[in-house]
Protein backbone atom coordinates (compact mmCIF):
# COMPACT_ATOMS: atom_id res chain seq x y z
CA UNK A 1 0.00 0.00 0.00
CA UNK A 2 2.78 2.09 0.91
CA UNK A 3 4.68 1.82 -2.55
CA UNK A 4 1.60 2.74 -3.92
CA UNK A 5 1.50 5.92 -2.86
CA UNK A 6 4.84 6.54 -3.51
CA UNK A 7 4.28 5.73 -7.10
CA UNK A 8 1.40 8.52 -6.92
CA UNK A 9 3.32 10.54 -5.90
CA UNK A 10 6.30 10.23 -8.42
CA UNK A 11 3.61 10.62 -11.38
CA UNK A 12 2.19 13.84 -9.33
CA UNK A 13 5.83 14.93 -9.64
CA UNK A 14 6.10 14.38 -13.30
CA UNK A 15 2.78 16.02 -14.04
CA UNK A 16 4.17 19.20 -12.18
CA UNK A 17 7.17 19.24 -14.43
CA UNK A 18 5.13 18.61 -17.49
CA UNK A 19 2.66 21.19 -16.27
CA UNK A 20 5.44 23.84 -16.01
CA UNK A 21 7.12 23.58 -18.59
CA UNK A 22 4.51 22.93 -21.60
CA UNK A 23 1.93 25.60 -19.43
CA UNK A 24 4.07 28.35 -17.69
CA UNK A 25 7.19 28.15 -20.50
CA UNK A 26 9.52 27.37 -17.64
CA UNK A 27 12.65 26.09 -18.65
CA UNK A 28 13.77 22.95 -18.12
CA UNK A 29 16.27 23.41 -15.25
CA UNK A 30 13.12 25.52 -13.96
CA UNK A 31 10.95 22.87 -14.41
CA UNK A 32 13.12 20.17 -12.83
CA UNK A 33 13.70 22.25 -9.92
CA UNK A 34 10.02 22.43 -9.00
CA UNK A 35 8.95 19.41 -9.68
CA UNK A 36 11.51 17.96 -7.13
CA UNK A 37 10.41 20.58 -4.73
CA UNK A 38 6.63 19.52 -4.88
CA UNK A 39 8.12 15.38 -4.70
CA UNK A 40 9.77 16.21 -1.73
CA UNK A 41 7.21 18.23 0.33
CA UNK A 42 4.76 15.30 -0.67
CA UNK A 43 7.16 12.94 0.54
CA UNK A 44 7.53 14.67 3.29
CA UNK A 45 4.05 14.87 4.26
CA UNK A 46 3.32 11.36 3.84
CA UNK A 47 6.48 10.12 6.17
CA UNK A 48 5.17 12.37 9.09
CA UNK A 49 1.62 10.91 8.66
CA UNK A 50 3.45 7.41 8.71
CA UNK A 51 5.16 8.39 11.89
CA UNK A 52 2.26 9.81 13.67
CA UNK A 53 0.57 6.16 12.81
CA UNK A 54 3.34 4.73 13.99
CA UNK A 55 3.86 6.35 17.74
CA UNK A 56 -0.06 5.32 18.22
CA UNK A 57 0.08 1.93 17.46
CA UNK A 58 3.60 1.72 19.77
CA UNK A 59 1.59 3.73 22.61
CA UNK A 60 -1.48 1.13 22.41
CA UNK A 61 1.05 -1.41 22.47
CA UNK A 62 2.84 0.01 25.43
CA UNK A 63 -0.61 0.27 27.44
CA UNK A 64 -1.42 -3.35 26.69
CA UNK A 65 1.68 -4.57 27.72
CA UNK A 66 1.37 -2.55 31.00
CA UNK A 67 -2.47 -3.89 31.60
CA UNK A 68 -0.52 -7.18 31.39
CA UNK A 69 2.01 -6.77 33.46
CA UNK A 70 -0.62 -5.79 36.13
CA UNK A 71 -2.32 -8.66 35.92
CA UNK A 72 0.22 -10.86 35.55
CA UNK A 73 2.05 -9.09 38.92
CA UNK A 74 -1.81 -9.36 40.91
CA UNK A 75 -1.73 -12.72 39.90
CA UNK A 76 1.63 -13.65 41.19
CA UNK A 77 1.07 -11.88 44.55
CA UNK A 78 -2.55 -14.47 44.52
CA UNK A 79 -0.34 -17.42 44.30
CA UNK A 80 2.35 -16.02 46.70
CA UNK A 81 -0.43 -15.46 49.28
CA UNK A 82 -1.50 -18.87 48.88
CA UNK A 83 1.97 -20.62 48.53
CA UNK A 84 2.04 -19.13 51.77
CA UNK A 85 -1.06 -20.12 53.02
CA UNK A 86 -0.21 -23.91 52.31
CA UNK A 87 3.73 -23.17 53.67
CA UNK A 88 2.17 -21.54 57.40
CA UNK A 89 -0.46 -24.89 57.57
CA UNK A 90 0.56 -27.50 59.95
CA UNK A 91 -0.14 -30.95 58.00
CA UNK A 92 1.50 -32.92 60.62
CA UNK A 93 -0.88 -31.73 63.47
CA UNK A 94 -4.16 -32.38 60.80
CA UNK A 95 -2.43 -35.83 60.38
CA UNK A 96 -2.45 -37.08 63.54
CA UNK A 97 -6.11 -35.47 63.99
CA UNK A 98 -7.09 -37.71 61.21
CA UNK A 99 -5.76 -40.95 62.46
CA UNK A 100 -6.95 -40.44 66.36
CA UNK A 101 -10.56 -40.17 64.75
CA UNK A 102 -9.99 -43.14 62.14
CA UNK A 103 -8.63 -45.25 65.53
CA UNK A 104 -11.92 -44.09 67.61
CA UNK A 105 -13.95 -45.07 64.37
CA UNK A 106 -12.12 -48.57 63.97
CA UNK A 107 -13.10 -49.23 67.97
CA UNK A 108 -16.59 -47.96 67.55
CA UNK A 109 -16.85 -50.67 64.76
CA UNK A 110 -15.46 -53.21 66.62
CA UNK A 111 -17.92 -52.85 69.59
CA UNK A 112 -20.74 -52.47 67.08
CA UNK A 113 -19.74 -55.76 65.73
CA UNK A 114 -19.23 -57.35 69.29
CA UNK A 115 -22.49 -56.48 70.20
CA UNK A 116 -24.16 -57.67 67.30
CA UNK A 117 -22.97 -60.74 67.63
CA UNK A 118 -23.96 -61.39 71.39
CA UNK A 119 -27.22 -59.96 70.46
CA UNK A 120 -27.53 -63.06 67.51
CA UNK A 121 -25.87 -65.34 70.25
CA UNK A 122 -28.62 -64.42 72.98
CA UNK A 123 -31.40 -64.46 70.07
CA UNK A 124 -30.39 -68.49 69.23
CA UNK A 125 -30.15 -69.45 73.00
CA UNK A 126 -33.71 -67.76 73.51
CA UNK A 127 -34.98 -70.07 70.62
CA UNK A 128 -35.56 -67.25 68.20
CA UNK A 129 -37.56 -64.53 70.15
CA UNK A 130 -36.28 -61.20 70.96
CA UNK A 131 -35.47 -59.77 73.98
CA UNK A 132 -38.20 -57.94 75.61
CA UNK A 133 -36.51 -54.85 75.15
CA UNK A 134 -35.65 -54.88 72.21
CA UNK A 135 -39.20 -56.16 70.56
CA UNK A 136 -39.44 -54.65 67.05
CA UNK A 137 -42.43 -52.89 66.32
CA UNK A 138 -45.78 -54.65 65.06
CA UNK A 139 -46.77 -54.53 61.48
CA UNK A 140 -49.35 -51.61 60.84
CA UNK A 141 -52.49 -52.46 61.07
CA UNK A 142 -54.72 -52.82 57.39
CA UNK A 143 -57.28 -50.10 57.44
CA UNK A 144 -60.93 -50.64 58.04
CA UNK A 145 -61.94 -49.74 54.75
CA UNK A 146 -60.18 -52.54 53.24
CA UNK A 147 -62.60 -54.51 54.68
CA UNK A 148 -65.55 -53.16 54.77
CA UNK A 149 -67.96 -53.32 52.02
CA UNK A 150 -69.19 -50.26 50.02
CA UNK A 151 -73.29 -48.90 51.08
CA UNK A 152 -74.39 -49.76 47.75
CA UNK A 153 -74.02 -53.26 46.96
CA UNK A 154 -73.50 -54.56 44.10
CA UNK A 155 -77.02 -55.49 42.76
CA UNK A 156 -77.88 -51.83 42.92
CA UNK A 157 -75.39 -50.92 41.75
CA UNK A 158 -75.39 -52.66 38.71
CA UNK A 159 -79.05 -51.44 38.24
CA UNK A 160 -78.13 -48.14 38.40
CA UNK A 161 -75.77 -48.55 35.95
CA UNK A 162 -78.61 -50.45 33.58
CA UNK A 163 -80.53 -47.19 34.05
CA UNK A 164 -77.33 -44.13 33.10
CA UNK A 165 -77.45 -43.02 36.77
CA UNK A 166 -73.57 -42.99 36.94
CA UNK A 167 -72.30 -39.07 35.80
CA UNK A 168 -68.95 -38.05 36.26
CA UNK A 169 -67.21 -34.62 37.60
CA UNK A 170 -64.04 -33.15 37.61
CA UNK A 171 -61.85 -32.11 40.20
CA UNK A 172 -58.60 -29.63 39.72
CA UNK A 173 -55.31 -30.35 40.08
CA UNK A 174 -54.05 -26.78 40.73
CA UNK A 175 -50.11 -25.88 40.14
CA UNK A 176 -48.62 -23.49 43.30
CA UNK A 177 -48.48 -20.50 43.77
CA UNK A 178 -50.65 -19.26 40.60
CA UNK A 179 -53.27 -21.77 41.96
CA UNK A 180 -53.58 -22.20 37.92
CA UNK A 181 -55.64 -25.74 36.65
CA UNK A 182 -53.38 -28.02 35.22
CA UNK A 183 -55.88 -31.17 34.95
CA UNK A 184 -58.82 -32.32 36.38
CA UNK A 185 -59.62 -35.72 37.78
CA UNK A 186 -62.64 -37.80 35.93
CA UNK A 187 -64.75 -38.82 39.39
CA UNK A 188 -67.65 -41.28 38.87
CA UNK A 189 -70.60 -40.72 41.03
CA UNK A 190 -74.12 -42.58 41.43
CA UNK A 191 -77.67 -40.33 41.42
CA UNK A 192 -78.99 -41.88 44.13
CA UNK A 193 -83.15 -41.94 44.42
CA UNK A 194 -83.56 -39.16 46.80
CA UNK A 195 -81.74 -37.00 44.67
CA UNK A 196 -78.27 -36.85 45.82
CA UNK A 197 -74.88 -37.78 44.38
CA UNK A 198 -72.62 -41.29 46.56
CA UNK A 199 -69.11 -40.86 45.96
CA UNK A 200 -66.96 -43.86 44.20
CA UNK A 201 -66.05 -44.69 47.96
CA UNK A 202 -69.62 -45.21 48.51
CA UNK A 203 -70.07 -47.56 45.94
CA UNK A 204 -66.80 -49.06 43.86
CA UNK A 205 -66.67 -52.91 44.72
CA UNK A 206 -63.50 -53.44 47.16
CA UNK A 207 -63.83 -57.38 46.53
CA UNK A 208 -65.02 -59.07 43.69
CA UNK A 209 -66.75 -57.27 41.34
CA UNK A 210 -64.36 -57.03 38.50
CA UNK A 211 -66.82 -56.41 35.47
CA UNK A 212 -68.78 -53.79 37.35
CA UNK A 213 -65.44 -51.74 37.90
CA UNK A 214 -64.36 -52.63 34.28
CA UNK A 215 -67.31 -51.14 33.08
CA UNK A 216 -67.07 -48.18 35.21
CA UNK A 217 -63.79 -47.43 33.64
CA UNK A 218 -64.98 -47.84 30.45
CA UNK A 219 -67.54 -45.66 30.30
CA UNK A 220 -65.51 -42.99 32.03
CA UNK A 221 -62.65 -43.66 29.23
CA UNK A 222 -65.38 -42.70 26.68
CA UNK A 223 -66.34 -39.19 28.43
CA UNK A 224 -62.74 -38.47 28.94
CA UNK A 225 -62.67 -38.92 25.01
CA UNK A 226 -65.70 -36.92 24.84
CA UNK A 227 -64.97 -34.01 26.85
CA UNK A 228 -61.18 -33.57 25.31
CA UNK A 229 -62.32 -34.02 21.51
CA UNK A 230 -65.31 -31.53 22.16
CA UNK A 231 -62.60 -28.77 24.18
CA UNK A 232 -60.11 -29.16 21.97
CA UNK A 233 -62.89 -28.22 18.69
CA UNK A 234 -63.91 -25.25 21.50
CA UNK A 235 -59.93 -24.03 21.72
CA UNK A 236 -59.71 -24.57 25.22
CA UNK A 237 -57.26 -28.29 25.54
CA UNK A 238 -58.01 -29.89 29.04
CA UNK A 239 -56.02 -32.48 30.46
CA UNK A 240 -58.15 -35.56 32.26
CA UNK A 241 -56.75 -38.02 34.57
CA UNK A 242 -58.80 -41.16 33.75
CA UNK A 243 -59.32 -44.01 36.95
CA UNK A 244 -57.95 -46.86 35.94
CA UNK A 245 -57.47 -50.16 37.82
CA UNK A 246 -55.62 -53.98 37.26
CA UNK A 247 -60.12 -55.12 36.64
CA UNK A 248 -59.33 -53.63 33.63
CA UNK A 249 -55.32 -54.19 32.48
CA UNK A 250 -55.65 -58.00 33.82
CA UNK A 251 -59.21 -58.51 31.17
CA UNK A 252 -57.51 -58.50 27.82
CA UNK A 253 -60.88 -57.90 25.80
CA UNK A 254 -60.94 -54.29 27.86
CA UNK A 255 -57.15 -53.95 27.62
CA UNK A 256 -58.05 -54.70 23.68
CA UNK A 257 -60.52 -52.06 23.85
CA UNK A 258 -58.89 -49.20 25.65
CA UNK A 259 -56.12 -49.71 22.97
CA UNK A 260 -58.07 -49.18 20.62
CA UNK A 261 -60.19 -45.93 21.74
CA UNK A 262 -56.39 -44.54 22.17
CA UNK A 263 -55.44 -45.62 18.70
CA UNK A 264 -58.79 -44.06 17.26
CA UNK A 265 -58.50 -41.04 19.67
CA UNK A 266 -54.53 -40.28 18.70
CA UNK A 267 -55.50 -36.28 18.22
CA UNK A 268 -56.66 -36.34 21.97
CA UNK A 269 -54.60 -39.08 23.57
CA UNK A 270 -52.18 -36.84 25.06
CA UNK A 271 -54.77 -35.13 27.22
CA UNK A 272 -55.64 -38.22 28.61
CA UNK A 273 -53.68 -39.62 32.08
CA UNK A 274 -54.87 -42.74 33.83
CA UNK A 275 -54.79 -42.53 37.25
CA UNK A 276 -53.26 -45.97 38.56
CA UNK A 277 -53.65 -46.10 43.13
CA UNK A 278 -50.23 -47.79 44.28
CA UNK A 279 -51.77 -50.75 45.49
CA UNK A 280 -53.29 -51.44 42.47
CA UNK A 281 -49.82 -51.12 40.56
CA UNK A 282 -47.98 -53.28 42.93
CA UNK A 283 -50.68 -56.07 42.30
CA UNK A 284 -49.61 -55.72 38.47
CA UNK A 285 -47.37 -58.25 36.75
CA UNK A 286 -44.69 -57.67 34.57
CA UNK A 287 -46.48 -58.86 31.63
CA UNK A 288 -49.34 -56.48 32.66
CA UNK A 289 -47.02 -53.63 32.91
CA UNK A 290 -45.49 -53.99 29.03
CA UNK A 291 -49.81 -53.62 28.48
CA UNK A 292 -49.13 -50.06 30.23
CA UNK A 293 -45.78 -49.70 28.36
CA UNK A 294 -48.42 -49.93 24.82
CA UNK A 295 -50.72 -47.79 26.34
CA UNK A 296 -47.57 -44.74 26.66
CA UNK A 297 -46.48 -45.31 23.21
CA UNK A 298 -49.95 -45.11 22.27
CA UNK A 299 -49.77 -41.20 23.73
CA UNK A 300 -51.26 -41.80 27.11
CA UNK A 301 -49.99 -40.69 30.33
CA UNK A 302 -50.19 -41.65 33.72
CA UNK A 303 -50.53 -40.60 37.32
CA UNK A 304 -50.14 -42.88 40.64
CA UNK A 305 -52.57 -41.81 43.13
CA UNK A 306 -53.13 -42.65 47.20
CA UNK A 307 -49.37 -43.60 47.62
CA UNK A 308 -48.73 -44.26 51.12
CA UNK A 309 -44.83 -44.49 50.81
CA UNK A 310 -42.47 -42.52 48.05
CA UNK A 311 -40.18 -45.57 48.10
CA UNK A 312 -40.31 -47.07 45.34
CA UNK A 313 -38.46 -46.65 41.68
CA UNK A 314 -38.77 -43.41 40.33
CA UNK A 315 -36.71 -44.49 37.32
CA UNK A 316 -39.84 -47.80 36.40
CA UNK A 317 -42.24 -45.43 36.78
CA UNK A 318 -40.38 -42.60 34.02
CA UNK A 319 -39.91 -45.70 31.98
CA UNK A 320 -43.59 -46.98 32.14
CA UNK A 321 -44.58 -43.37 31.59
CA UNK A 322 -45.89 -41.89 35.09
CA UNK A 323 -45.67 -37.69 34.87
CA UNK A 324 -47.07 -37.62 38.48
CA UNK A 325 -47.32 -39.17 42.29
CA UNK A 326 -49.73 -38.27 44.43
CA UNK A 327 -50.13 -38.58 48.13
CA UNK A 328 -52.18 -37.48 51.34
CA UNK A 329 -50.70 -33.90 52.18
CA UNK A 330 -52.11 -34.33 55.84
CA UNK A 331 -50.00 -37.58 56.45
CA UNK A 332 -47.35 -36.29 54.46
CA UNK A 333 -46.77 -33.39 56.77
CA UNK A 334 -47.52 -34.75 60.14
CA UNK A 335 -45.27 -38.32 59.55
CA UNK A 336 -42.84 -37.23 56.49
CA UNK A 337 -40.93 -40.50 57.93
CA UNK A 338 -43.05 -42.60 56.72
CA UNK A 339 -43.24 -41.44 53.11
CA UNK A 340 -39.64 -40.82 52.55
CA UNK A 341 -35.87 -40.43 54.24
CA UNK A 342 -34.77 -38.17 52.18
CA UNK A 343 -35.82 -34.69 53.80
CA UNK A 344 -39.04 -32.80 52.59
CA UNK A 345 -37.68 -30.34 50.83
CA UNK A 346 -35.15 -32.80 48.50
CA UNK A 347 -38.15 -35.70 47.89
CA UNK A 348 -39.45 -32.99 45.14
CA UNK A 349 -36.29 -32.14 43.59
CA UNK A 350 -35.10 -35.62 43.29
CA UNK A 351 -38.95 -36.99 41.78
CA UNK A 352 -38.38 -34.25 38.99
CA UNK A 353 -34.62 -35.37 38.23
CA UNK A 354 -36.66 -38.62 36.39
CA UNK A 355 -39.56 -35.94 35.08
CA UNK A 356 -42.33 -36.81 37.74
CA UNK A 357 -43.98 -33.92 40.01
CA UNK A 358 -45.34 -34.49 43.36
CA UNK A 359 -48.95 -33.98 43.59
CA UNK A 360 -50.52 -33.79 47.59
CA UNK A 361 -54.50 -34.33 48.19
CA UNK A 362 -56.69 -33.47 50.43
CA UNK A 363 -55.58 -30.31 51.30
CA UNK A 364 -57.36 -28.60 54.00
CA UNK A 365 -56.19 -25.10 54.81
CA UNK A 366 -53.73 -22.48 53.43
CA UNK A 367 -51.31 -23.36 55.76
CA UNK A 368 -50.75 -26.74 53.95
CA UNK A 369 -50.61 -25.10 51.08
CA UNK A 370 -47.55 -22.92 52.36
CA UNK A 371 -45.82 -25.86 53.63
CA UNK A 372 -46.03 -27.84 50.72
CA UNK A 373 -44.76 -25.19 48.75
CA UNK A 374 -41.85 -24.42 51.15
CA UNK A 375 -41.04 -28.30 50.72
CA UNK A 376 -41.28 -27.92 46.47
CA UNK A 377 -44.42 -29.39 45.89
CA UNK A 378 -45.77 -27.89 43.13
CA UNK A 379 -49.01 -29.23 42.42
CA UNK A 380 -51.77 -29.76 44.82
CA UNK A 381 -55.71 -30.85 45.61
CA UNK A 382 -58.53 -31.26 47.97
CA UNK A 383 -61.23 -29.20 49.43
CA UNK A 384 -59.58 -25.98 50.16
CA UNK A 385 -58.70 -25.78 45.89
CA UNK A 386 -62.31 -27.29 44.84
CA UNK A 387 -64.78 -29.70 44.88
CA UNK A 388 -65.64 -32.20 42.48
CA UNK A 389 -68.08 -30.49 40.44
CA UNK A 390 -70.43 -30.89 36.85
CA UNK A 391 -68.86 -30.81 33.25
CA UNK A 392 -70.24 -27.98 30.99
CA UNK A 393 -73.54 -29.82 29.16
CA UNK A 394 -71.87 -28.95 26.26
CA UNK A 395 -68.48 -30.73 26.86
CA UNK A 396 -70.76 -34.18 27.89
CA UNK A 397 -72.25 -37.45 26.63
CA UNK A 398 -75.94 -37.21 27.45
CA UNK A 399 -77.25 -40.47 27.98
CA UNK A 400 -81.09 -41.32 28.50
CA UNK A 401 -81.99 -42.47 31.68
CA UNK A 402 -84.27 -45.38 32.13
CA UNK A 403 -86.58 -45.28 34.45
CA UNK A 404 -86.17 -47.63 37.87
CA UNK A 405 -87.62 -51.47 37.24
CA UNK A 406 -90.12 -51.95 40.12
CA UNK A 407 -90.76 -55.45 41.31
CA UNK A 408 -94.40 -56.70 41.01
Amino acid sequence: MQGLVYIFIALATLGVAAAAYFGLTFSPIEAFVTAVAFGAVAIMLMERQLHRRSEARLERAVEDLARLLSTDAKAGQVLSQRVNAIADTNVGSRLDGIEADISVLGTVTRQLAEALAEFEEARRSDGGSLPSYRQSEPEPVPSEDDYIEPLIPEAELRAALDQNRLVFHIEPVVTLPSRKPIGYDLVPRLMQDAGGLADAPDFMPRRGGEDLIRRIEALALEEAVTIARRAKTSGQPIRLFVPLSRSTIADRKSLDLVLATLVANQAVTSSLSFAIAQPQFKALTPIEKRALTEFHKAGAGFALVGATSLRFDFAELEGLGFTTARFDASQFLNRPESFTDFHTADIAPYAKRFEIELCATGVLDEQQLLSLFEDGIALVQGPHIGRPGPVRADLVIERPREPERRQA
